[in-house]
């Protein structure tokens, strides 16, 4: 089976956590691929360099300044730090970004009510499932960034979330795939507050039931939302789980 794990803020800002993490997704074994956010680092970095953040309506708006400034750190100082790491674990990693042999090609969102700047959305067509499979056949470990191309020469910003489910969707076409997105807590929990509580496995049927019942909402709507469409699409598994139990049963699958 090929496992695709995403990770984001929470445990890319955190140093210690993300080396706990890169140790244990070393351990996991067969192939696998990982695909990182960008964490805190570009609005410290932006600040640093007296760039102020645009934002509309609570989201940030990637104009030409604040692209240079997220490929930088994305695609260059995080994504290469996260390789050198892998490699110091023995796990033979390969960093891209979308343009990177023409990984995954998005295109500029649209403008609508908001010119959200050069932010990329993708499509069924958007991965380069050859070159995935290439890597993952020899042995080789990608590591995604969430910067993006749209095949003209213009580099995107791209959420994270969006390239793994993409990703995972276009590489069940050849293979069993298994999505596991790791964030600050072990799974669903029908109590936020207790570990005891959580909920090991959640299909459509019980996944509307514990919506009703206010069990999940807010934030984790859309995620939930997203990862039955992914499933519905080919993905065998969707897992959430805490980044440190990637490699363990403890976890929330949905199926």
């Amino acid at each position: 089976m090929l496992k695709i794990i995403k990770i984001g803020g929470g445990i890319i800002d955190d140093e210690q956590e993300l080396e706990q993490f890169l140790h244990t997704f070393t351990e996991i074994k067969g192939p696998k691929i990982l695909v990182h956010g960008g964490g805190k680092g570009a609005s410290k970095m932006l600040n640093q360099l007296n760039i102020e953040p645009k934002m509309v309506e609570g989201r940030r708006i990637t104009d030409q300044s604040t692209l240079d400034v997220v490929t930088g750190l994305y695609a260059g100082n995080l994504n290469k730090a996260i390789v050198s790491k892998l490699q110091e674990f023995g796990c033979n990693a390969l960093g891209l970004s979308g343009a990177d042999g023409n990984a995954i090609k998005g295109s500029k969102r649209p403008v609508k009510t908001i010119d959200y700047g050069f932010v990329g959305d993708l499509n069924d067509e958007s991965v380069n499932k050859e070159l995935f499979q290439l890597l993952i056949n020899n042995n080789i470990t990608p590591v995604v960034c969430a910067i993006t191309h749209d095949g003209k020469g213009q580099l995107l910003n791209t959420n994270a979330d969006t390239i793994a489910s993409t990703l995972a969707v276009a590489m069940s076409k050849q293979n069993e795939v298994e999505l596991n997105f790791c964030f600050d807590k072990i799974g669903v929990l029908r109590d936020v507050n207790d570990d005891s509580t959580l909920i090991p496995k959640i299909n459509e049927t019980l996944y509307l039931q514990l919506k009703e019942e206010g069990v999940i909402f807010e934030g984790m709507i859309p995620k939930l939302d997203n990862s039955f469409k992914v499933i519905n699409a080919g993905v065998k598994n969707v897992c959430l789980v805490h980044a440190r139990n990637i490699n363990s049963e403890i976890k929330t699958i949905l199926c």
